[in-house]
């Protein structure tokens, strides 16, 4: 069966393809690059709080028949990345957490990367403690993950910021 349009389907046709495709475009979220963010100051690292949690972690993972993680470099770099964003934000957060995944995920060939986040602890077992106190984080630092990096930073005030990346 066809059908004929004359000039003013058309034209209502036309009209209304442009507004479908203008609410579209305009209620998409712009998507995250990270070239894009603009320079944030880049905090420096507590390498030996960095290394206490993660051997904090590698223990707690051996004590219940896990693999140890090995040091991800490429991790740490987003890890470090990260940190520095929420200290610029003032506030702990997941933001962006989609690009640092696929960004790792297409450097290292990985299939699953997730992330723990913590502040406002003064110590390594303190955070490790808060996140195994979480189920969420708790089930992440206990997955079949095969890679780790941990970055610790302290804002301006002395407040610390835990990123640990996973993945596999």
């Amino acid at each position: 069966m066809k059908l004929k349009l004359n000039s003013v389907h058309k034209g209502v046709g036309y009209t209304f393809l442009v507004c479908f495709v203008w609410v579209l475009t305009a209620c998409t979220k712009e998507a995250y690059d990270p070239a894009e963010i603009p320079d944030i100051p880049q905090a420096e690292n507590a390498v030996e709080v960095e290394q206490e949690l993660m051997g904090v972690v590698n223990a707690h993972r051996i004590s219940l028949g896990y693999s140890s993680l090995q040091y991800s470099p490429i991790a740490h770099d987003y890890a470090n990345k990260h940190n520095d964003y929420m200290i610029a934000q003032g506030d702990l957060s997941h933001d962006n957490f989609s690009a640092r995944a696929s960004g790792i995920a297409s450097e290292v060939n990985a299939e699953y990367v997730a992330e723990n986040v913590a502040k406002d602890y003064d110590t390594a077992e303190e955070a490790f403690q808060g996140w195994l106190n979480s189920s969420s984080h708790k089930k992440t630092m206990e997955d079949e993950f095969t890679h780790t990096a941990v970055s610790v930073k302290k804002d301006a005030n002395g407040d610390f910021y835990f990123t640990q990346l996973f993945y596999r």
